[in-house]
């Protein structure tokens, strides 16, 4: 556990500098755009995570598991590495002209406003880029190489945090619309600079031949990853559209508001989680040794998450005044049930993680899909009776039956072979 508090004290300075860009972009987006604003941006960022994911399903978490298991030797390695490399060009040739294709279509689901299809034209054209940034930054979580992926992720948020506020000073909305879209292009680029000298870098190790048995371990990570990343974004894009519908714009962005404060205070647990406990688990090979780690992790994570929440709980009020304006005050009273879901949800990932560090392919997408479907539907039948608090109640009470069905097969998971 000693590793786990080092690593999530470094993580938590580099995480704590990007809430702290975060609260600035948070606070200009308040000031610039206003509470339609801040929902519109959530709905693009749900667009950009989503079709990120996509994009970047063979480049993230099968590259961390393969490293991590081969790090000692880059040449065992580099099949997973041209693998990854191998899906993302295939993923990107059928992708793009399908998102291109249909763009007017996704501006209107998203923004209910077809003018706004140039942002997703935008947001689709730099997937590449975006890819091979997470590619980077894969290699560095896999090879435990924490004094780089740190400085990466600290360099990165300090100069993408810098350009995005100048364009939302700049631009209004329109500056933020497109700053959001363009994030991760900024992370890339800067990804590649950081690292471009590193001997895991060479062309020979990421270009080439690939391996049958190397593409089918990526393929299924590919799978799940994609499912994981589509999921929460395609979920969160109808809540709010059910949102905007029942209660208008203005609502929703009361609501988006709490769900960026959660999205940015969970940051500090799960970046530690993402650096240590993936890798970790895929490094270890016993059932025993799998549930002595995630006791462990629980025994740690659970007083912190609980702490952090009864925290935000307390100071709720300082904390909308200084993020965002006195025009967000009514979203004081969504905090509660918000964050106890947020515990369940922290608590709940620690039993999850294993279904992808064991690459329980069929449970991992099994369970994303239906609890994705019932988080829809919850939200909608508690949005018709309880308003915009019942956003909140749906959250809650499908991470507690997401808790229940991996916590209750968390032995037939591990055990897998």
């Amino acid at each position: 556990m000693k590793k786990l508090l080092g690593i999530t004290v470094m993580s938590g300075i580099m995480t704590l500098i990007k809430i702290g860009i975060g609260f600035i972009i948070a606070k200009l987006i308040a000031l610039y755009t206003g509470p339609t604003g801040m929902a519109l941006l959530g709905q693009l960022q749900s667009l950009v995570t989503g079709v990120n994911g996509i994009a970047n399903a063979p480049t993230s978490t099968g590259i961390v598991k393969y490293t991590a298991e081969n790090h000692d030797n880059f040449e065992k390695c580099s099949p997973w590495w041209r693998a990854s490399i191998y899906y993302t060009v295939i993923i990107t040739l059928c992708f793009i002209p399908f998102l291109l294709f249909f763009s007017k279509d996704i501006a209107e689901w998203i923004f209910h406003d077809a003018q706004y299809r140039w942002i997703v034209v935008i947001t689709v054209l730099t997937l590449p880029i975006t890819s091979f940034g997470t590619a980077i930054i894969s290699v560095l979580n896999g090879l435990q190489n924490y004094r780089f992926y740190i400085l990466t992720g600290v360099v990165s948020a300090i100069l993408s945090g810098v350009l995005i506020s100048a364009m939302i000073v700049l631009w209004g909305i329109k500056g933020a619309l497109v700053a959001a879209s363009m994030q991760y292009v900024f992370i890339g680029l800067i990804a590649f600079v950081i690292n471009s000298r590193q001997r895991w870098m060479k062309f020979s190790y990421w270009l080439g031949r690939t391996d049958s048995r190397a593409n089918k371990d990526i393929l299924e990570f590919v799978l799940m990853t994609a499912v994981s990343s589509v999921i929460i974004p395609v979920a969160l894009i109808f809540i709010r559209n059910s949102l905007v519908s029942h209660a208008g714009w203005d609502s929703a962005g009361q609501w988006q508001a709490v769900w960026k404060i959660s999205e940015v205070y969970l940051g500090v647990l799960t970046m530690a989680l993402s650096v240590y406990y993936l890798p970790k688990l895929a490094s270890l090979n016993s059932a025993n040794e799998i549930k002595r780690e995630i006791n462990s992790v629980v025994l740690f994570v659970f007083p912190a998450i609980v702490l952090a929440a009864l925290l935000i709980y307390l100071l709720r009020d300082y904390i909308i005044l200084i993020l965002f304006t006195p025009d967000f005050l009514a979203a004081r009273d969504l905090f509660a049930i918000q964050l106890c879901g947020d515990v369940i949800k922290v608590i709940s990932w620690l039993y999850a993680y294993p279904m992808l560090a064991k690459k329980a392919t069929k449970y991992f997408i099994g369970t994303e899909f239906f609890f994705g479907f019932t988080w829809v539907l919850l939200s909608m039948l508690f949005i018709d009776k309880y308003g915009v608090l019942g956003a909140n109640i749906a959250y809650a009470v499908n991470y507690v039956m997401y808790f229940l069905f991996v916590f209750f097969n968390l032995k037939r998971v591990i055990s897998l072979r």
